[in-house]
């Protein structure tokens, strides 16, 4: 797993095949240059449509030619319309098989708003997501894309037994450090990476603070502080 800002995540599995979570790189500030160019993308998974998350998913998509680009109906859609293959939109409780059965995706909800702008035009992008992504080996994580802290979060737990889970953690749009850490105790998640925090002064929440509110609350959980453009190996 390697953090690439914001809340771009690129995982390598074991079998070769890259997984981009949230296209936002060319034009994401938080990005290492030297990891803004790929040799494949073979999965794409948008959460939502707001460019911070899905900016360069066309250009991407056309360069790399991924296997299946994941999606709600209506960004799939609208990504189609503007020459994308292999779209596979979805949406919420649904899952799917990807890449020959190296991962099962998952759709689950998340609570804030989305919308594609299309210069001047602004076009329904479906509700906000979050993934469940099971790969072949059993190890699941949990990518919350930007979302408020919601109780079900705790069902969440019950069906799919995340390990880890990306949360964002950065405020005024998403959770802040607090709400994370309840986000935390509800998934009873063994790790954690903060996201959407730190690439634009608003988003004030930083990882000390999930790591101290995480404290305060009891909650067993290690806090991955990834700066952007470091990697992890999950805890199997």
């Amino acid at each position: 797993m390697t953090f690439l800002g914001h809340s771009t995540i690129r995982c390598d599995l074991p079998s070769g095949e890259v997984i981009l979570i949230e296209p936002w790189v060319d034009q994401n500030p938080a990005c290492p240059d030297e990891l803004k160019s790929f040799e494949r993308i073979d999965a794409m998974l948008i959460t939502h449509g707001h460019p911070d998350h899905m900016a360069d998913a066309v250009e991407l998509a056309k360069r790399h030619r991924p296997k299946v680009v994941i999606a709600t109906y209506e960004i799939c859609a609208w990504l189609t319309s503007k020459g994308v293959e292999n779209c596979s939109g979805m949406n919420l409780g649904g899952s799917q098989q990807i890449l020959d059965g190296a991962a099962t995706v998952t759709q689950v909800q998340a609570l804030h708003t989305s919308a594609i702008f299309d210069g001047d035009e602004v076009i329904n992008g479906g509700v906000a997501t979050g993934f469940i992504v099971r790969l072949a080996n059993g190890f699941t994580f949990y990518h919350a894309g930007d979302t408020a802290l919601f109780s079900d979060m705790q069902l969440l737990a019950d069906l799919y037994r995340p390990a880890l889970a990306f949360l964002p953690i950065g405020d005024h749009f998403t959770m802040n450090p607090h709400q994370a850490a309840i986000a935390c105790r509800f998934l009873e998640v063994r790790e954690v990476v903060p996201i959407h925090w730190g690439t634009f002064p608003v988003l004030t929440g930083q990882p000390q603070h999930l790591q101290d509110e995480l404290a305060s609350l009891g909650v067993n959980c290690q806090v991955k502080a990834l700066q952007p453009g470091e990697s992890m190996t999950p805890d199997s």
